[in-house]
């Protein structure tokens, strides 16, 4: 995978994202091209009201052999900790060593509009990744938290291989809690290099295991830089010139040096920019 950079350290691994506003119909055909292109992993969201995030996630393992399928992120409010881990534990158990999971509060307006907001996010994540983890290691599990209440619950089909819980966010405090409750962080594509060494440098001292992944703006071809910085402008990126990368593939392949230089260690490409242009990022990704 050559457009990854050279690293002397473990190299970084490569993954795209799927856009939930992609036609359904669409997701067997990309999820088959990325593998094809030598993607690592396929990630997919669960964005009000669009694609069930569930649903997507069989679909992609189904339509592929050994693809890794990230679920990125699981809005915590929308569904149970017991309903999510059946969820989970049962695409787990299907494909062993192939899903990972990205839990976040959600977009709070959205989580009002569907009338599961809670007074206090944080303490919902926290109980609910707690629970889910332990649900998913194959624990009977106990909890009267103050939203996650759990009486001797126990998966009949717990996965045979460990499947990662990753914390999606983008507010401090919730990111603080990823290594304390999670199994690494999922960053969105709103940071540039700088504010995205600025969260991993809290994060230094995890364990090798602690998984760095960032969704990364991505606009191949011609005008790239122009793009990009209008993208920038439209997530308010505190510095929109050091944001996404986009060129040739010498381009960015530097680009994403950067944010592995900068502590990423999986980077999920996202197709940025009018259109949204994933073709583009596979054919760069397998010229590369």
């Amino acid at each position: 995978m050559t457009i990854l950079p050279e690293s002397t350290s473990t190299p970084p691994r490569l993954g795209v994202f799927y856009r939930p506003t992609f036609e359904p119909m669409s997701l067997p055909g990309i999820a088959r091209a990325a593998e094809a292109a030598g993607i690592h992993e396929f990630w997919i969201a669960e964005d009000c009201f669009l694609q069930g995030a569930f649903a997507q996630a069989g679909v992609a393992l189904a339509s592929t052999s050994d693809l890794c399928v990230g679920i990125g992120v699981v809005p915590a409010p929308i569904r149970s900790v017991v309903a999510t881990a059946l969820e989970v534990s049962t695409l787990g158990t299907i494909f062993p060593g192939r899903v990972k999971v990205g839990v976040g509060n959600g977009v709070q307006d959205w989580m009002r509009q569907s009338g599961v907001k809670v007074a206090s996010p944080l303490t919902l994540l926290e109980e609910y990744v707690e629970a889910l983890r332990a649900l998913l290691a194959g624990e009977t599990v106990t909890r009267h938290g103050r939203y996650v209440q759990l009486a001797g619950v126990r998966l009949e089909w717990a996965p045979p291989r460990p499947v990662p819980v990753l914390i999606g966010g983008n507010g401090p405090k919730t990111l603080a809690l990823a290594p304390r409750i999670g199994d690494g962080v999922l960053l969105d594509c709103q940071h540039s290099v700088e504010t995205v060494r600025t969260i991993l440098s809290t994060m230094e001292s995890e364990p090798a295991s602690f998984e760095r992944t960032m969704y990364l703006a991505c606009i191949p071809g011609p005008g790239a830089e122009a793009r990009l910085l209008a993208e920038a402008t439209n997530w308010d990126v505190a510095d929109p010139r050091d944001f996404g990368v986009g060129g040739t593939v010498n381009q960015i392949r530097a680009g994403i040096g950067r944010y592995v230089d900068a502590g990423v260690r999986t980077v999920v490409l996202q197709a940025s920019g009018p259109g949204d242009d994933l073709d583009s990022v596979l054919a760069t990704v397998a010229a590369g």
